[in-house]
C-alpha cells in the first residue's frame, strides 16, 4: 500500500473512532459533524467526501464494531457456562453502555435500529454456538424454549439490571448469570 492510500485508511479509521466515541458519550442528535471531524483531526468536507452522510458514516461505524463485538463473542467456548459468561460480561463492560444508548434510539434512528437488528441476530447466532451442546439434548418445542430463555437471560438488559441497576460487582453479577443458565440446565 502506498503513502497515499496509508494516509487515506488512516484518515478513515481516524473518523470512525471519532463517530464510535462520541455516540457511546451522547445521543445521535448530540452529535454533529462539526464534532466527528474535530474529534478525528479533519474537517467536515473530508468526512461528507469520504462517506458521505451522517447516516452512511453511522452504518459505516456500526460494520465495524459489528465486526469486533463478533470477533470476541466468537472467542466463547462452546458448552462451557462459565466461559461464555465470562465472555459475555467482558463484552457488556466494553460494549454495554453504547449498546444500551443505541438501543434507547433506535425507534428514532433508522442506522442504529439497522445496527441493534444485526446485534439481536448476532447474538440469538452467539447463543445457538456457545449453548449447542445443551441445546442439542432437547426436543425440538424444548430446544426452542430454552433458546429463547437463554437469549433472554444473556441479553444486555439483564447484565444492566444486575450489575447497574442492583450494583452487583463483576463477580456476582456472573454468578447471577450462571446460576439462571445452570437452572434452566436442569430444567426437563
Amino acid at each position: 500500500m502506498g503513502a497515499r492510500a496509508e494516509a487515506a485508511a488512516e484518515t478513515g479509521r481516524r473518523i470512525l473512532e471519532a463517530v464510535i466515541g462520541l455516540h457511546e458519550e451522547r445521543y445521535y442528535d448530540q452529535v454533529s459533524l462539526e464534532d466527528i471531524a474535530e474529534r478525528a483531526g479533519v474537517t467536515v468536507q473530508t468526512v461528507l467526501r469520504r462517506f458521505g452522510s451522517k447516516e452512511r458514516l453511522i452504518e459505516a461505524a456500526s460494520e465495524e464494531v459489528r465486526g469486533w463485538v463478533s470477533s470476541q463473542r466468537s472467542e466463547a467456548p462452546v458448552g462451557d457456562v462459565a466461559g461464555a459468561v465470562g465472555n459475555l460480561v467482558d463484552h457488556y463492560e466494553e460494549w454495554g453502555e453504547g449498546v444500551l444508548r443505541l438501543l434507547a434510539q433506535e425507534e428514532r434512528v433508522p442506522a442504529f435500529r439497522k445496527a441493534t437488528d444485526a446485534g439481536r441476530a448476532l447474538h440469538r447466532e452467539w447463543v445457538e454456538r456457545t449453548f449447542a451442546p445443551f441445546l442439542a439434548e432437547r426436543e425440538w418445542e424444548d430446544r426452542e424454549r430454552l433458546r429463547a430463555q437463554l437469549v433472554a437471560i444473556c441479553d444486555v438488559y439483564v447484565w444492566k439490571i444486575l450489575s447497574r441497576d442492583l450494583g452487583l460487582g463483576r463477580e456476582q453479577t456472573e454468578l447471577a448469570l450462571r446460576g439462571m443458565i445452570f437452572a434452566l440446565k436442569g430444567e426437563r
